[in-house]
């Protein structure tokens, strides 16, 4: 126990996470965030947030304890294969999401907005999000997601590789991870603005569905994040260290 107790005091937030996606829930349960903030450690967020630290520790145990039927390990992935599964499972996600949740926030806001003007806000964060969102994908999927494929097949035939225009893979990821904390703090204020995605008594079906698509759209977020913050991004620089030593 004690070994377990001080490998985890070592590693990071985002480190725990990534070797047991579990231990997230949580991080959210007390509103830390592990994916935007993943590189802090678990005394720091602890102390931050008020909470006692054996008891955290606990609550991670129970969860670690508990039978995982989850057995994708991502951090044992090939980088490559890491990138094409967020691009296909995360960013089709969020592109097929917007469009919906657009539609139906427009509707509550036509509806509703009178009485609960707030949801005028949500709508405008979103959509903020939504552009802002489509643009930092575009990039990952021109820029540094075919740059990192590049690096594993460089490594794998031994060839040489080519300095990419835009440096290092250092400097696409640093705008990324910018990216990354500019909406993880958009949907911080949209999941403040809705009360944790808690519709009102006097809330329609669609207002209901609306909010439960917000809170899966934010979640299905954090875990896309998680997995370029706290897996990719990291591995990608240490391979490409690698070949250029």
């Amino acid at each position: 126990m004690t070994t377990i107790m001080e490998n985890t005091m070592e590693m990071t937030i985002g480190e725990m996470v990534a070797q047991d996606y579990r231990v997230a829930q949580v991080f959210k349960d007390h509103k830390i965030d592990f994916c935007c903030k993943g590189n802090r450690s678990l005394a720091e967020v602890t102390e931050k947030h008020g909470l006692d630290l054996e008891k955290f520790l606990g609550e991670i145990q129970k969860v670690q304890s508990q039978e995982n039927n989850d057995n994708a390990d991502f951090t044992s992935w090939p980088l490559d294969l890491l990138a094409d599964y967020i691009e296909k499972k995360h960013h089709r996600y969020v592109a097929g999401r917007i469009p919906v949740l657009k539609q139906y926030l427009a509707k509550l806001c036509k509806v509703h907005g009178q009485r609960h003007p707030e949801l005028l806000n949500i709508y405008e964060h979103f959509m903020a999000s939504a552009g802002e969102l489509a643009m930092h994908m575009k990039k990952e999927e021109l820029l540094l997601f075919p740059r990192v494929r590049k690096m594993v097949r460089a490594e794998q035939t031994n060839e040489p590789l080519e300095a990419p225009h835009f440096g290092t893979v250092k400097n696409p990821i640093a705008a990324m991870m910018q990216e990354h904390e500019n909406e993880g703090e958009r949907f911080r204020i949209i999941a403040q603005l809705s009360d944790d995605y808690n519709p009102p008594a006097d809330a329609c079906n669609t207002y209901r569905v609306a909010f439960s698509l917000l809170k899966e759209f934010e979640e299905d977020l954090h875990r896309h994040i998680h997995l370029e913050n706290n897996i990719l991004f990291p591995q990608a620089e240490i391979l490409e260290q690698k070949l250029n030593a």
